[in-house]
């Protein structure tokens, strides 16, 4: 017989519930005991993602303010409006449905922490009022739930929660041990626990109540990260009408579709500083309208299908070229290749009395750098050789004493912090990407894509036409390695987070991308809390099957968490055992 048994979870600053649907797909098995998940209840502050929460979490929210008074006014710039209070304990308990939890979920706003904000503005009133809400949140879940207290909490954020809000966790983790919590601290990549096509590093602090939960927490499974293609392409073409709103292109500047075009795909925008401009034009290539003149002087890939062929057809009246890849293997000169350059790794024909480099391939590109036998002036070694013998005097002028430094990013400036971030950075459709952030937008990170393919729902423009450089529209341009260079949209995006599947239809409370991507950014990815759920599932079954002690196929989730988690309670002295 199957033994079922319900772990309740409860989400402080909830969002629009990807942390609460992950763990409602949790799962749990320790013998023929089994868990079932069920969320019973969310609190946030805005109110559109409490009406996400619940059609995603399938579970009441409330809508709740959890400043205090003082925080509202150093946050908001102005006292709170009449008939504001602040939230109490009561509240929470009000909010869970008045159950218990046995698991309590908060990601607090990651807003004041997070690299994205600047060090100076961290510190201003504003922010530090947001970061002492984790402290309050915290402080209001414990107090709710202090007569009967949840056997686990999980407190997730940005890593560097760790360095700026080292103060708050130090009171935080205070304030679990009072409560009679185990606490330990760690870091873990969404990507890898939710087998994403994202890499989402994050901070996450586990308490367990020492008295009701005596066993290890094991580390979730890792899996490997997935491709972008592997998502999206299960997806309806971006601008189909049966996927939704939020399936949409974006209409960017012409001048923005064209930078995205000449960006190279799993680069950003610092690769347009390899291409050669002359007087603000750009000298090697030139943007054509498909279907001019029919591809006048056009070459046909070696895999594709060639057009019509046509009475006149040349190459200077349409694209009836070829790129040949074979090279140097049956059109050979009936003079043996006269002039012909061997390989250095090829080997000769037979050589004669009357071998020459006119009458055959009697010449031979050799590899070895001059100045091997002599100190070569103004030599550079390259990076995978080894340098000439050092001496007193050695400069760049006296020998091979200047190297090819290969390695990118050595140029240096002014807004060192925007030359790291990516912008207008295109993801690869075979590579996975970067965290999902609240403001992934086009030109501030890699939230673009090389999309292989065809017939996409966005025609590309006709004629001779080409846009002004301001004009806004969604603007299609085959790039040179095949691919159109787009923004993410909106429904992409929460595919990538886990909170759809690709061939779901989802649609967020409101009509407004940007508020969506906000939302969407926030939010913890759907199967990372579904696997941290299953540890902690696993965990609390083992607690109630009266198991001190198992051992897993995974680490234990950290060191400190090793020793955090396993510690006992001393037990306290049996009455009649004194008498």
């Amino acid at each position: 017989m199957i033994e079922r048994h319900e772990i309740r979870h409860f989400h402080l600053f909830c969002g629009l519930g990807g942390g609460a649907k992950g763990f409602n797909r949790g799962h749990a098995r320790v013998g023929n005991m089994e868990a079932r998940f069920r969320c019973i209840g969310g609190v946030d502050v805005d109110a559109a993602a409490i009406a996400d929460f619940q059609r995603l979490a399938g579970a009441p929210g409330t809508v709740l303010d959890m400043f205090d008074r003082d925080q509202y006014t150093a946050f908001h710039g102005t006292e709170p409006p009449a008939g504001w209070q602040e939230a109490t304990p009561a509240d929470i308990q009000s909010a869970a449905g008045n159950e218990r939890p046995h698991i309590v979920f908060l990601s607090a706003p990651c807003k004041g922490f997070s690299g994205l904000l600047s060090q100076s503005r961290s510190t201003t009133p504003k922010y530090q009022a947001l970061n002492r809400l984790t402290l309050r949140g915290m402080w209001l879940a414990l107090e709710a739930f202090a007569d009967d207290p949840p056997e686990l909490f999980v407190f997730e954020n940005v890593p560097r929660i760790a360095n700026r809000g080292r103060p708050l966790l130090d009171k935080i983790v205070a304030m679990l041990e009072h409560y009679g919590y185990h606490v330990a601290e760690t870091t873990h990549d969404c990507g890898e626990l939710g087998g994403l096509a994202q890499s989402r590093k994050r901070f996450l602090l586990v308490a367990r109540h020492a008295e009701k939960v005596p066993p290890f927490l094991y580390e979730p499974v890792k899996r490997p990260l997935r491709a972008v293609g592997q998502v999206l392409g299960d997806m309806p073409l971006p601008g189909d009408e049966l996927a939704g709103a939020m399936h949409r292109i974006p209409r960017l500047q012409w001048k923005t579709w064209v930078r995205l075009a000449f960006v190279e795909a799993g680069s950003d925008w610092r690769s347009l500083n390899r291409l050669a401009v002359e007087d603000g034009f750009l000298k090697d290539y030139l943007l054509v309208p498909e279907g001019r003149n029919n591809g006048y002087l056009g070459v046909h890939d070696w895999r594709e299908a060639a057009g019509t062929v046509a009475g006149a057809s040349r190459p200077g009246n349409g694209k009836f070229s070829v790129a040949d890849p074979r090279f140097n293997q049956s059109a050979k000169w009936k003079d043996g290749q006269a002039y012909g350059v061997r390989k250095w790794c090829d080997t000769t024909g037979a050589i004669t009395s009357q071998k020459s480099p006119g009458q055959g391939a009697f010449a031979v590109a050799d590899p070895r750098r001059a100045g091997s036998a002599f100190a070569g002036k103004y030599q550079v070694t390259a990076f995978d050789r080894a340098a000439s013998t050092v001496i007193a005097g050695s400069t760049t002028g006296q020998g091979a004493f200047a190297v090819a430094d290969p390695r990118p990013g050595l140029r240096r400036g002014k807004g060192d912090s925007y030359l790291t971030a990516g912008h207008y950075g295109v993801v690869p459709w075979q590579a996975s990407c970067g965290a999902v952030s609240a403001s992934a937008g086009h030109d501030n990170g890699p939230w673009s894509i090389a999309d292989p393919r065809q017939g996409l729902a966005h025609p590309p423009l006709e004629g001779e036409y080409l846009p002004a450089a301001n004009e806004r529209l969604v603007g299609q341009i085959r790039t040179l390695d095949g691919t159109w260079h787009r923004p993410f949209t909106t429904l992409e995006l929460a595919a990538l987070q886990g909170l759809v599947d690709p061939c779901e239809h989802l649609e967020l409370e409101g009509l407004n991308d940007s508020a969506w991507r906000e939302r969407i950014g926030n939010a913890v990815p759907a199967p990372a809390a579904e696997a941290i759920a299953g540890v902690m599932g696993t965990t609390l079954l083992l607690a109630w099957s009266g198991e001190t002690f198992a051992l897993g196929s995974t680490p234990i989730w950290v060191r400190q968490v090793a020793a955090g988690l396993s510690l006992h309670r001393p037990e306290k002295p049996d009455p009649k055992a004194a008498h």
